[in-house]
């Protein structure tokens, strides 16, 4: 192990300057944007219950899910993918200044002039989407009733990919001012527009009312929704075209790495659809799974990744390497435990929660298929959630290569890996091959911040991870005693006549839930965790910003 600088691993001498103003915590803006990602989970799963119902694992729906990823691909090598990341970075350097024209003049040409590039490239993706289709999936090869749908909506869905990088700038500058309510409505937005065009235009439209709901969403949920927020906020927004402007030049130097590289977390999906369309409805189910298994992800991963951005930037430009170490070490550690608890009653759950999507077009074969994936997932919820920490502490300390480079070598690195574990496998060789990569990236970016002296592996809080496994296995033990006890009992004659489907399921989740809970709750409390007073205190992981 490398020698650890003293600002690492011994905390400052000196308090930051008196009478910066206090604003929002890490802690309570991840609350916000959990509570937001929760209601927008509960809306995702009614999304996923509908479209199921109505279409099934077959043809239509294998093509919506795999029209989403030339938009994506575009966003991804044009834009990084997450352009609020490295913008929040330049935004939050001029506002530490006391710059507020200067960070508008950035944002204004970085946007018009990258939404002049993203249109061009949006024009350019709906001449050249066949060819894309043909490429990306191999079982559309042979398949010219998935290929031409899958043509056509992605082709709708395309523009989307311009409404939400606007809306991504518009964020930026909310967030750099800790304001996140505005980003906290966008994902409700997003499914509430996707289920709606699907309330009120499927009978007309089939699978397109799906894509024409993802225009609509996106359109009013992510750029008008921050749009409106951003103008509140003061914005001066003056429409500027400068490929030479020198924010511009800073922003591009900063993406440049997340544009040319790649990574697992964004090409994980691409892999999967690709061996899964060689069987009709693989997509559909595979692709199932995986937005099960983001429902409780997205609830405890992203939003607290999205929340820790600003926070950790700040406190690397105040050159404070000490706190910025030790935030990311306690973020990690407390989303890690949160993630093995969660895994514990997603995984011991599985049969009932999944049995709850049955129905319609998507019988009992589908759910028996799904449930396995879902379960190899949830293995990896933990892993999946600290990436984004991880990475986001790169981010904000303005190394974008060093995760672009590492994603791409382990990408690059995985490909044979999926192609054999499919071809040994089928679908479950794939959500394996998906587990064993995020966890080989999420180790390579630990093991890399700590040699590169930003954050020390000797602040994460091992006692603390260490009560949060027992306290998941003793919480799994009971989720499971306790649902298998109420099988044994619906199945009596009586009570099987008036508890069925759906309501026996919804039983047995409810009284696993509470069991989980208790056990989870009463094991962390028996080995003195520091966890549960923790979350009820709401207290930040990344401490407050200045």
């Amino acid at each position: 192990m490398p020698n650890i600088p003293s600002a690492m691993t011994h905390p400052p001498t000196s308090t930051p300057a008196p009478g910066t103003r206090k604003t929002h915590t890490a802690g309570s803006a991840a609350i916000l944007l959990m509570l937001s990602s929760f209601g927008s989970g509960l809306l995702a799963l009614v999304r996923i219950k509908y479209v199921n119902y109505l279409f099934g694992a077959g043809a239509a729906q294998d093509a919506y899910r795999a029209a989403f990823k030339l938009p994506d691909l575009i966003s991804y090598f044009l834009t990084g993918g997450a352009v609020a990341i490295s913008l929040i970075t330049i935004l939050n350097r001029y506002r530490e200044r006391g710059d507020e024209e200067g960070a508008d003049r950035a944002l204004s040409v970085v946007m018009t002039t990258m939404s002049v590039v993203l249109a061009a490239g949006v024009l350019l993706s709906e001449l050249f989407a066949p060819w894309y289709v043909w490429l990306a999936n191999a079982g559309f090869r042979t398949d010219p009733l998935r290929a031409h749908l899958c043509t056509s909506l992605t082709r709708i869905i395309l523009p989307a990919q311009l409404f939400f990088f606007i809306g991504s700038c518009m964020s930026s500058r909310l967030q750099v001012r800790k304001i996140f309510i505005y980003q906290a409505g966008t994902p409700l937005i997003y499914n509430a527009g996707i289920i709606l065009g699907a309330v009120l235009l499927h009978r007309r439209m089939g699978v397109y009312s799906l894509a024409v709901g993802v225009l609509a969403g996106v359109a009013c949920g992510s750029l008008l929704l921050n749009s409106v927020g951003a103008f509140r906020t003061g914005l001066r927004l003056r429409p500027v075209v400068g490929f030479r402007d020198p924010a511009f030049l800073e922003w591009f130097r900063l993406t440049l790495p997340l544009m040319i590289g790649v990574s697992l977390v964004m090409f994980d999906g691409f892999f999967l659809n690709y061996f899964a369309s060689i069987t009709r409805g693989g997509i559909t189910l595979i692709g199932n799974a995986k937005d099960l298994f983001n429902a409780p992800f997205n609830v405890i991963g992203p939003a607290a990744g999205a929340a820790s951005l600003p926070f950790f930037a700040s406190l690397f430009q105040q050159k404070r390497a000490y706190d910025f170490s030790a935030a990311v070490g306690r973020s990690v550690s407390r989303l890690f435990a949160a993630g093995m608890l969660v895994s514990a009653w997603m995984i011991a759950l599985a049969p009932w929660l999944l049995n709850l999507f049955k129905g319609g077009k998507f019988n009992r074969a589908d759910v028996l298929s799904v449930t396995e994936l879902f379960q190899i997932f949830s293995i990896t919820l933990a892993i999946w959630a600290v990436q984004g920490i991880y990475a986001r502490a790169f981010y904000a300390a303005s190394d974008t290569t060093t995760p672009a480079v590492t994603g791409t070598l382990i990408t690059i690195l995985s490909i044979p890996m999926y192609w054999a574990l499919f071809h040994g496998l089928g679908l479950t060789g794939l959500a394996i091959a998906s587990d064993i990569g995020m966890l080989v990236q999420t180790a390579a970016l630990a093991v890399l911040l700590h040699r590169k002296r930003l954050v020390s592996l000797l602040h994460l809080e091992f006692a603390e991870l260490g009560r949060a496994l027992a306290a998941s296995l003793a919480a799994f033990a009971a989720v499971y005693g306790c649902a298998h006890a109420l099988v044994g009992v619906l199945a009596q004659p009586g009570i099987a006549l008036r508890l069925q489907g759906h309501l026996a399921a919804l039983l047995i989740i409810a009284a696993g839930s509470v069991a989980w809970a208790l056990a989870a709750l009463l094991a962390l409390l028996a080995l003195r965790s520091r966890l549960p007073a923790q979350l009820l205190r709401l207290r930040p992981a990344g401490g407050r910003a200045a």
